[in-house]
């Protein structure tokens, strides 16, 4: 009978296997075939039945999207992703702590600013244009920064202030009896205990701002140039470049899913942290 049970056990991990697999498969798919049309010629992107693998790879698409405007796209998402999530991440760790902590502004002001969140970008998207033009920022690195970290902060506060809930105030309060003030309680106990959390969050806030488009559209011209702006600028009225924009896109799809898979051990803890209580 035990073995009959071992046997079974080891089907059922085998026929998961397959299944969580051939779900992967379908779920990445628009990716692999992203990726292998960046390496396609130019009469293999409309033939039938389709060509999934190009007879002849050739890599000239990745350096003439690097060239038409890929190399600075990547740099410039680099800067404005970089920038929202660190201020994000700070100005949130310390609005959630206050809130776990001190009860400020009642009970539902963690909700009023989740609620900033919901807002649809289309719908402040013009007075934003309207601002930073009389103020002369259009096209430039901090009407971008200001206004993701703006949408970023809310959804880092929402998510910080459960983890902080998590941690015993025992831990600061210990911390300052030993003569701590709040500032270092906060910076030495606290924030070092919810890392796991801050990761979560520092990679959700990063995608967001890495693949955010009606902002980046509306809010540059010329010196700033996002990538999905860039991606975008590929589609020409008389010729659309298919390999330059899988291409683009496929580069553009390398730093987060580097940036998931180093951080894969303190996402998972960040995302199941308090989830079952003892």
């Amino acid at each position: 009978m035990g073995k009959w049970f071992q046997r079974r056990s080891e089907y059922v991990v085998i026929i998961l296997f397959f299944a969580i697999g051939f779900l992967l498969l379908i779920f990445l798919s628009p990716m692999l075939w992203m990726f292998l049309t960046s390496f396609k010629d130019r009469g293999e992107f409309f033939t039938y039945p389709p060509v999934f693998i190009p007879k002849s790879p050739d890599f000239s698409a990745f350096f003439h999207g690097l060239e038409l405007g890929g190399a600075k796209g990547i740099m410039d998402t680099l800067i404005i992703a970089g920038s929202c999530t660190l201020i994000s991440l700070g100005v949130g760790a310390l609005a959630a702590y206050s809130l776990a902590r001190f009860r400020i502004g009642g009970k539902n002001l963690a909700f009023w600013i989740l609620s900033i969140r919901m807002l649809p970008p289309i719908a402040i998207v013009l007075p934003l244009f309207i601002l930073y033009q009389s103020l002369r920022w259009l096209d430039t690195y901090q009407s971008l920064i200001i206004t993701h970290t703006v949408m970023n902060i809310p959804f880092a506060v929402w998510i910080l202030k459960g983890f902080f809930e998590e941690l015993p105030s025992d831990l600061e309060d210990s911390a300052l009896v030993d003569g701590c003030n709040r500032f270092q309680a906060f910076s030495r106990i606290a924030l070092p205990l919810v890392a796991p959390g801050l990761v979560a969050t520092a990679l959700f806030c990063f995608i967001f701002s890495w693949n955010e488009f009606l902002f980046a559209l509306i809010l540059t011209r010329s010196h700033v140039r996002p990538l999905t702006v860039v991606i975008t600028s590929l589609i020409g009225g008389h010729e659309i470049l298919w390999a330059e924009i899988s291409a683009v896109g496929t580069m553009a799809s390398i730093p987060v899913i580097v940036l998931a898979i180093f951080l894969q051990r303190y996402l998972v803890r960040g995302l199941t942290l308090g989830a079952v209580k003892g």
